[in-house]
């Protein structure tokens, strides 16, 4: 494998980092870096703007409006956002469904559909869990009932993400309950205004209002709103859920927080303790490991190999560095990271802290929040099963 960029990836790498200096708020950066919370407007706006460059869909061939970017180009645009502290890009619209659409939906749908996600101007969410459906996710008991040029949803997903800001939902119903579980799926676009649709906010550990549950009560959406073929929902599920897995590693903000984990330990005074440093050096060492497995992805792809069917690895070694940065920056703060501020948060406290470091505000509610990550997905021992089967046989 070769690790070295070629000139022109290197200029690719500056060219991004320029525009990203010229356009993106410093206190917006300053958010970002800080680990404070972010609002609509933070994450929207800063997707429009991509959008107007035509870089929200940096993923996307031309053929469907983006900038056909190598898969080195990709990865070397997601470095520059993260370590300039740009807000994240959400993956629901342009890395999920986006590419369901481009691979599985007609010409109409895609001409309806992607530009509205490449701008940023229309908000996606992810409508799979339910209640004793999450990583058993084939158990699924929302109905769709065919009535003439619609169908009639009715059920509930939970754990929704941000489905307090979206326009659409991309959701996956049962359609039939012959044969396995799994061959009674399909896979439905949803626009949220519709009548029937009740959204109800789950307040999580750290206070926040991130996710929610969505009720569908006879909500009716039109049959052209189907992707591909009735029943066969399930085959178009696997392969977003590839993207979005391979997406929860996010190797370039891992090394981003890196560098904040080693910011707090020079602030709190603690840098010097030799046993916090060999556990900083550790995940270090892991956070390298992961990259060079993304960059052998990468490198495969780039050659034109097969691709490695690694998802599921990525997801489980990406989710539990999260969780180790977390704690270690727990670690770090000690008992100045429990007293919970919320304008403190939000960067709005201009009044004392306790220990006089306001920067300690978020960490508390940020490691609750992340309890999450080796869960969502697909729990990390259902994906150590897939790697199991998939790479043991």
């Amino acid at each position: 494998m070769d690790l070295a960029f070629t000139p022109e990836e290197l200029a690719f790498r500056e060219e991004v980092r320029g525009w990203i200096r010229e356009h993106l708020d410093p206190a917006l950066a300053a958010k970002v870096l800080g680990g404070l919370r972010l609002s609509k407007d933070d994450i929207q706006g800063w997707a429009r703007t991509l959008g107007r460059q035509g870089w929200l869909a940096y993923r996307w061939p031309r053929a469907f409006g983006g900038p056909g970017w190598s898969v080195v180009q990709q990865h070397l645009f997601d470095e520059a956002l993260a370590e300039a502290g740009a807000p994240p890009i959400l993956p629901f619209g342009p890395v999920m469904v986006a590419p369901v659409i481009m691979a599985f939906g007609t010409p109409e749908q895609q001409r309806r559909f992607l530009p509205g996600i490449a701008s940023g101007e229309v908000w996606w969410c992810q409508g799979y869990s339910e209640p004793g459906s999450g990583s058993d996710l084939a158990s699924l008991r929302t109905r769709a009932e065919r009535a003439g040029d619609h169908y009639v949803v009715n059920g509930q997903k939970t754990w929704t993400t941000l489905a307090q800001h979206a326009d659409w939902i991309f959701c996956l119903v049962r359609t039939s309950t012959e044969g396995k579980p799994q061959t009674g799926i399909s896979f439905l676009l949803v626009d949220m205004r519709s009548p029937g649709i009740t959204v109800r906010p789950i307040r999580l550990l750290d206070g926040e209002y991130e996710v929610n549950e969505v009720w569908f009560d006879n909500v009716r959406v039109p049959v052209d709103n189907l992707i591909g073929e009735e029943n066969k929902g399930w085959t178009y599920a696997k392969y977003l859920l590839s993207h979005e897995r391979a997406n929860i590693a996010d190797v370039n903000r891992a090394k981003r927080e890196l560098k904040r984990l080693k910011r707090l330990a020079q602030q709190c005074g603690v840098w010097d303790d030799l046993r916090l440093r060999d556990a900083i050096a550790l995940l270090e060492v892991d956070i390298v490991a992961l990259e060079m497995l993304v960059l052998r992805v990468l490198a495969a792809e780039k050659s034109g190999k097969p691709a490695l069917d690694i998802a599921a690895l990525l997801k489980i070694r990406g989710s539990e560095i999260q969780q180790r940065l977390s704690e270690l920056m727990m670690l770090v703060g000690g008992p100045l990271t429990l007293p919970y501020l919320e304008p403190a948060l939000e960067g709005r406290w201009d009044g004392p802290y306790p220990g006089g470091d306001s920067a300690l505000a978020p960490l508390a509610p940020r490691y609750f929040n992340l309890r999450k990550t080796t869960i969502y997905g697909g729990s990390n021992e259902v994906q150590r099963n897939i790697v199991a089967q998939t790479l043991l046989g």
